[in-house]
């Protein structure tokens, strides 16, 4: 895990050394704050270009799976949050793995819960269809 960690933040670091290079030269552009400010804000804004129209087509019949997504993308970052206090704290190991056995965890019952959902919506459109057959 810790390797996994540190290969990121390495990955953000050259990133953000060639955001930097923007400043070379006599006079500096941006402060590092400003960078931040302009790279998180441009990447917000693609993501959300990307996002909105997705979740406004899946709104229409499909609000489960934007839940779906809400939660598992909550989940990411709660495992990780969880996996590096314990890193920093010692009280436990910090491993990739249990990272990766949360988020199955979460997507072997949110399985169980669709099937379990899609019968009892079967059988509650069953009974609609048997006990108003006109409106079926």
């Amino acid at each position: 895990m810790k390797d996994f960690l540190y290969t990121i933040v390495k990955i953000v670091a050259i990133i953000h050394t060639k955001l930097l290079t923007i400043n070379d030269g006599y006079e500096s552009v941006f402060t590092d704050k400003e960078l931040h400010f302009i790279v998180i804000g441009v990447l917000g804004m693609l993501i959300l270009f990307v996002v909105y129209p997705l979740f406004k087509w899946l709104s229409k019949n499909h609000v489960l799976v934007i839940a779906w997504i809400y939660v598992f993308t909550l989940m990411i970052v709660l495992t990780f949050a969880i996996e590096i206090g314990q890193g920093i704290s010692g009280t436990g190991n910090m491993e990739f793995a249990d990272i990766v056995f949360g988020l199955a965890g979460f997507m072997v019952m949110f399985f169980i819960f669709a099937v379990i959902r899609m019968f009892v919506l079967l059988i509650v459109d069953l009974i609609k269809s048997i006990s108003h057959p006109e409106k079926h």
